[in-house]
């Protein structure tokens, strides 16, 4: 075999298994991507929020303020899905 003989059978070669692997691809089934939305903003209108909000820029003082160890009280309860008049017995 000379060498533009072995050029063509590589170049055939190619060209055959990309075929075959763009018809594999093709044949796949289509399969649903799941679509990541960004994450509603919260309500500017939520009380707790708010004071959690003061509480975070109190940094270490709020450790020392009632009205913030109430607010993390307040949302332990909300996240872990406990009534709040069970909770305000404590």
């Amino acid at each position: 075999m000379d060498g533009k003989m072995l050029a063509r059978l590589a170049a055939i070669v190619f060209v055959a298994i990309a075929i075959t692997a763009s018809l594999i691809e093709m044949s796949r089934k289509n399969e649903a991507v799941p679509v990541l939305t960004a994450p509603v903003a919260p309500s500017a209108s939520d009380p707790l929020r708010t004071d959690l909000r003061r509480c975070q820029q109190m940094g270490r003082a709020a450790l020392d303020d009632e009205d913030c160890l109430a607010t993390w009280q307040q949302t332990r309860d909300r996240f872990l899905g406990r009534d709040t008049r069970t909770s305000e017995a404590r």
